[in-house]
């Protein structure tokens, strides 16, 4: 039986950091992927490819849109899913590339098969026809990622119905689609669809879009979506799916009806524990098929581990990242640090969110005080440039030690300029820090200056002071 330190089932985000990690600490390990290549779902059907796919579509809507630079582009009717994705399949290629020579660099070795537990220190990598190879490790970490949650009541066919991973698929681009799911997932492909001239509608039974953001940024996303001619269909959820003829038909519990060529489920994941053997060594596993662990990403069975989206929320490649590093020092000994719990978000809707620390309904709820400042982009001489009218930045913050409490960006580089809050929250610092720091002009960061100076001018407001600061009514021409 061949022996290692540490063997990782899975080599995305969680799994390859969590390899690398030990292997710097100067452990033999052993990386087993069932794909055969490695990066894991973040590389091959998530994270790369639609991301990808969105800034294709917004080199070709953003040139249709900003006919202030004198250019009008238009997707020609006729484009199919593979020549958007041409791109696509070169940063997924330099990617694998970058993966595979980081494990190699680090002597770790990668394994083709499915990675099944035999007990608490021993691995199968089984082949495609079921033979096992058994290894064993002093630690196992476990980072098999998830995949799209499918309704059993659903048809799922990849011709006209899809999931998120499959829509990737599509021989053409419909003229309509109906999704289902406003959350993250479900949102980004309504924003991308839309923007490739798609009628899109979207279905969520709850009350707003990606509930867990501010409330004024889940509206001014709405509101955008809408503006571009997405169909939001709020607190209603589907009752009913037929497909025949070439369409999709999908009945509301609400009284609705909903045609489309295709439709698409984005109704969350499950993780993928199936035929792993973990009832063989008791690794608890929830009703969606996901891993449950403590602060330390420990199973609870000797040294078994888990990490990334086989553990659920917050299913970050970035957050997964840091967990497989995380435990791969625990799972030696060096237990010194924990994941920061301050976690940025990025959504990749069009346009873009991001958002750091508090939000108001979650200070409202503990009975927190607090005010807010905000930045409209078309107050910013680089928004103007840019030709983004409809971004904002919003700070919350204490009203009494004007420290930063979060972030909520909606806008051009919302996942980038989103670390300049993060970093001044992490410190404890103030929205004074934004006001008192010289930013480059013109800048979108420049924005933090502006809605600081804003936050401040409605703390004088509120208490009676003159209102100091820029009119921020909007002048509509």
């Amino acid at each position: 039986m061949e022996q290692y330190d540490l063997i990782v089932i899975g080599s995305g985000p969680a799994g390859e950091k969590a390899a690398i990690q030990a292997a710097q600490n100067h452990k033999r390990t052993a990386v087993i992927e069932t794909r055969g290549v490695v990066g894991g779902v973040c590389v091959h059907t998530g994270t790369l490819p639609s991301k990808t796919l969105r800034e294709t579509v917004l080199y070709l809507a953003g040139l249709k849109q900003r006919s202030v630079y004198g250019v009008v582009c238009t997707v020609k009717s006729d484009v199919t899913v593979g020549e958007l994705m041409y791109r696509t399949r070169h940063v997924i290629q330099n990617e694998l590339e970058v993966i595979h020579n980081k494990l190699m660099r680090h002597g770790i070795t990668v394994l083709s098969g499915r990675g099944r537990l035999a007990s608490a220190h021993e691995v199968e990598v089984v082949d495609a026809s079921d033979g096992a190879r058994p290894l064993s490790a002093e630690a196992i970490i476990i980072a098999a990622g998830s995949r799209p949650f499918r309704d059993p009541t659903v048809p799922f066919d990849d011709r006209l119905i899809f999931d998120s991973e499959t829509i990737l698929n599509l021989d053409r681009i419909p003229k309509s689609l109906v999704i289902v799911g406003g959350g993250i997932i479900g949102c980004e492909y309504a924003c991308i669809f839309a923007h490739l001239g798609v009628a899109v509608t979207l279905i969520d039974s709850k009350p707003r879009l990606i509930p867990f953001l501010d409330h004024e940024i889940s509206d001014a996303l709405t509101h955008l979506m809408r503006k571009v001619g997405i169909k939001v269909i709020l607190e209603d959820r589907k009752e009913a799916l037929t497909a025949a003829d070439n369409q999709v038909t999908i009945a509301t519990r609400g009284g609705r009806t909903i045609t489309a060529e295709k439709a698409l489920f984005a109704t969350g994941r499950v993780g993928n524990t199936v035929g792993m053997g973990l009832d063989r060594v008791g690794v608890p596993v929830d009703e969606r098929g996901l891993i449950v662990v403590d602060e330390n990403f420990h199973t609870g069975v000797e040294k078994i581990y888990a990490v990334g989206d086989i553990i659920g929320f917050p299913a970050l490649a970035s957050v997964s990242m840091d967990q497989g590093r995380l435990a791969a020092r625990h799972a030696f000994g060096r237990s010194e640090t924990r994941l920061n719990t301050l976690l940025p978000y990025g959504i990749y809707t069009i346009p873009e969110v991001s958002i750091v620390g508090e939000t108001e309904a979650g200070l409202s709820g503990r009975g927190v005080p607090y005010e807010t400042g905000t930045a409209h982009f078309y107050e910013l001489a680089r928004g103007q440039i840019a030709g983004d009218h409809d971004g904002l930045l919003k700070l919350i913050f204490c009203p009494h030690t004007h420290k930063l409490y979060g972030v909520h960006i909606i806008g051009q580089d919302a996942a980038d300029l989103v670390h300049v809050g993060q970093a001044v929250i992490s410190f404890n610092g103030t929205i004074d820090f934004f006001v008192d720091t010289v930013f480059n002009f013109p800048t979108m960061s420049e924005a933090y200056k502006v809605a600081a100076l804003n936050g401040l001018a409605n703390l004088h407001a509120a208490d009676g002071s003159p209102r100091i600061g820029i009119d921020r009514k909007r002048k509509m021409s």
